[in-house]
């Protein structure tokens, strides 16, 4: 058990990418581990916030209660609302042992098998997740059931099918989690207003005893509402998901991003640094490291670059080829992690990724394929609209980039700011294009 109880502690310093390296250093012991689901879920937990108390009971409760399959579950939960809270994501590694420990105490059950599911998910393992999230949906077709069916299918790029998956989880149950799943596919259909109403009535409805929910939720409400130009309210919602849930990093980003559209860089640079101290993802450092362009700070900003170019790779594959491809750096770097990630999922901004990545390469025709796949949904996004443009006016398409470039002007401010000079660039050179022909 001690043995076992030191790598779950090294896993959960060092991440899981450094949990797998170190295991096969030691001698395979993440195999050993998987063999022993029980022993790693039930492993001794430290911490002494009200989450840490709660996986600390319902791992006591496994051990000796009745009912162990229950309390494993119940533990798997726990360790998911720790990742989330906590943006250490080898607690979804216990989460997974949970599940597969109560799936050995009553093969078959359900809610092991949903909460595996999740999982899954979580670890972007989109393919395996689809397998577990349609057993259970045909084992037992409950609304959360539907929920996981619906969250993978996006990934997965089935976008039709996975909102007929979350209106199956609205008939069965209205309420925050079928709001905020509706809210979002509305929202990648296009449909802003639609997304905001329903967001809002996800914020009215959300626990206040899951505060890591309610944060959440006035995290993608403020993306909302600035995407809507409505800064003001923006930076209202994302402080209120801080006063539910301090230093979330998804509502600092947002609260960072807004504060950039405003020009407030000083104060933007302290809410990134904040989102990236939180939660150390490619998103959060890039937009650090323009904020810190923005402001002047060229020498944090190369220092937080350089981080981001020696783990952006493992973090997040599609970010950091987005990353890559903006920065006009290593485009064969950046096409082979785009098309990295589409093996796994096939959604609009995984097909936006290689589609920029390989316009960055100069690979103009596939560019343009792929890109007419990231617009397909309708998907109304200032990044999405900014590519189309930059690779139509690249391939000679000088109406339809104009077109693009408008729409990415007109939602401009959910842009980061080198994002917007470079279209503002292109847009310059479309327009001193347009008069040498007139001459």
């Amino acid at each position: 058990m001690r043995c076992l109880t030191v790598a779950v502690s090294v896993c959960l310093s060092l991440g899981l990418a450094a949990c797998r390296s170190a295991d096969a250093a030691a001698g395979g012991a993440e195999a050993a581990a998987a063999s022993q689901p029980c022993a790693m879920a039930l492993a001794p937990h430290q911490g002494t916030g009200d989450v840490d108390q709660g996986i600390a009971r319902s791992q006591q409760a496994a051990r000796e209660g009745a009912n162990p399959a229950a309390a494993l579950n119940d533990l798997g939960q726990r360790y998911i609302a720790r990742a989330r809270a906590s943006q250490a994501p080898t607690y979804y590694a216990m989460a997974e042992f949970a599940a597969l420990c109560a799936e050995s105490k009553d093969p078959g059950n359900a809610q092991a098998l949903l909460l595996r599911g999740h999982v899954l998910h979580q670890q972007h393992r989109f393919k395996e997740a689809e397998v577990v999230a349609r057993a259970v949906a045909a084992k037992r077709g409950l609304y959360l059931d539907y929920g996981l069916l619906g969250d993978v299918l996006l990934e997965l790029g089935h976008v039709e099918e996975g909102g007929q998956a979350y209106q199956r989880m609205m008939d069965l149950k209205p309420y925050y989690h079928s709001y905020t799943r509706a809210s979002h596919y509305r929202w990648l259909k296009g449909d802003l207003p639609g997304a905001l109403e329903l967001m809002h009535q996800a914020v009215r409805t959300a626990s206040p005893r899951d505060p890591e929910s309610v944060a959440w939720a006035f995290s993608r409400l403020a993306a909302y509402e600035l995407q809507a130009g409505r800064t003001a309210e923006a930076l209202r919602d994302s402080e209120a998901a801080l006063q539910h849930q301090p230093n979330y990093a998804a509502a600092l980003l947002i609260r960072g991003r807004t504060l950039l559209s405003d020009g407030k860089h000083g104060e933007a640079v302290d809410a990134l640094r904040r989102a990236a101290l939180a939660s150390p993802l490619p998103e959060h450092e890039w937009a650090l490291a323009d904020a810190l362009r923005a402001a002047g700070d060229l020498s944090e900003a190369r220092r937080v670059e350089e981080r981001l170019n020696q783990t952006g790779a493992v973090n997040d594959p599609r970010t950091f080829a987005l990353y890559l491809a903006t920065r006009r750096e290593r485009p064969d770097r950046a096409v082979a992690l785009a098309e990295q990630e589409l093996r796994n999922r096939s959604d609009v901004f995984t097909f936006d990724a290689l589609a920029w990545s390989l316009a960055s390469a100069g690979r103009t025709m596939e560019a343009e394929q792929a890109m007419t796949r990231a617009l397909a949904e309708g998907t109304k996004d200032a990044r999405l609209f900014y590519h189309a443009g930059v690779i139509a006016a690249s391939g000679g398409h000088v109406t339809e980039a104009r077109r693009w470039l408008r729409e990415a002007r007109s939602v401009q401010q959910t842009l980061l700011p080198s994002e917007r000079q470079d279209m503002t660039e292109q847009i310059t050179a479309l327009n001193q294009q347009n008069r040498r022909k007139a001459i």
